[in-house]
């Protein structure tokens, strides 16, 4: 039986399966990946338990926590932790910082004839870890940025790549605008866990160089890391060049029929088109103020009448005229001033996509 352990870089790089059994609301502010919370105090308990905790001390808290969980209460939390142990015989569990919660868990699954190994340090711990760990690896891993317009597919030759760090992927969004996806994107804490944990893994490979997408600052509501923020300013650069034509059918598969699916099998094939067709007529919404007033009219009204074909006669083939409008007019400008003011690496390849792809290989 494995002893509990400080090894936090083999937790990650092995995908350990994880029982977190801080409370809910601890753990929707930020978690691992694959991480399970089944948690000793609920959100309500735990609460309660604090104010006994500031009141009357430590040992008052602990038998107010042991009165709320006990009982069919306790039964049922023993339950799903043995369940859990059973699924995942390899596992560890942790707490907020390893203490009383994490030891608690450990000690009543021992009644119980199971042995489950804890994290020391807990939560707290491993995000430290990470987060140190993502310092270092962004200041010494070598890294090259992949440009190029909207719609030359730059995800597509990521995804590709076994070098590669795909952060749309990580943040659950397209990286613009329109790039929303139906289920949200995690939070601040869980994207850079994230990022933290593949960049660990390339660096443990040994790979030559870390390829990474051009992005801003922001991809969705997830703010990169201000060290990944100087190093894409910076880095070398490789860049993807697609005719517009090309373009418009890459965007039309990746914002409009790609997304149908993923929409319909998130809220069901009755309702999936309908919230497709909301989230894109909100996304042209958003961008408003930038395409200005007549602009924006020309642009949604080209969108509303795509959408009713699609949704009539399930032809795809009308958003063509404001995806193309919208790259030439919006996109491809705000690519140009973005390459003149704030990109200064050097620009060590130029060509297709597959072109690119065969010279990052």
């Amino acid at each position: 039986m494995a002893d509990d352990t400080r090894d936090y870089r083999a937790l990650f790089l092995t995908r350990t399966p994880l029982l977190d059994v801080r409370a809910p609301v601890e753990f929707t502010k930020g978690a691992f990946p694959g991480a399970t919370n089944l948690p000793l105090l609920d959100d309500r308990e735990r609460h309660r338990v604090g104010i006994r905790y500031k009141q009357a001390g430590q040992q008052a808290a602990i038998d107010l926590g042991n009165e709320l969980v006990s009982g069919r209460v306790k039964r049922d939390r023993l339950k799903a932790w043995r369940q859990w142990h059973a699924a995942h015989p390899n596992g560890y569990l942790y707490c907020f910082r390893g203490g009383l919660r994490s030891h608690t868990t450990q000690a009543w699954l021992a009644t119980e004839g199971v042995t489950v190994p804890l994290v020391v340090g807990g939560y707290k711990a491993m995000r430290r870890f990470l987060l140190e760990s993502l310092d270092a690896n962004l200041q010494r891993l070598p890294l090259w940025v992949l440009g190029g317009r909207t719609g030359c597919a730059k995800t597509r030759v990521i995804g590709r790549l076994g070098n590669a760090l795909d952060l749309e992927g990580l943040a659950h969004h397209r990286g613009s605008a329109f790039g929303r996806r139906p289920g949200g994107q995690p939070s601040q804490i869980d994207f850079e866990n994230r990022l933290a944990i593949d960049l660990l893994g390339l660096a443990e490979r040994g790979v030559p160089t870390v390829v990474v997408e051009d992005e801003s600052k922001l991809i969705g509501r997830c703010f990169l890391p201000l060290a990944l923020q100087a190093r894409l300013k910076t880095a070398p650069r490789v860049l993807i060049e697609e005719p517009l034509e090309a373009r418009v059918q890459v965007t039309l598969e990746d914002y409009v029929i790609g997304p149908l699916d993923e929409y319909r099998r998130h809220y069901g094939p009755a309702h999936g088109f309908e919230r497709l067709a909301e989230e894109l007529l909100a996304a042209m919404d958003r961008i408003q103020s930038r395409l200005g007033g007549d602009r924006h009219r020309q642009l949604r009204g080209q969108l509303a009448r795509a959408l009713e074909r699609q949704r009539r006669h399930g032809d795809n083939d009308a958003h063509r005229d404001w995806i193309r409008e919208l790259l030439a007019g919006y996109y491809d400008p705000m690519y140009d001033y973005m390459m003149s003011k704030h990109r200064d690496g050097e620009i060590l390849f130029r060509g297709t996509r597959e072109e690119v792809l065969a010279f990052l290989r």
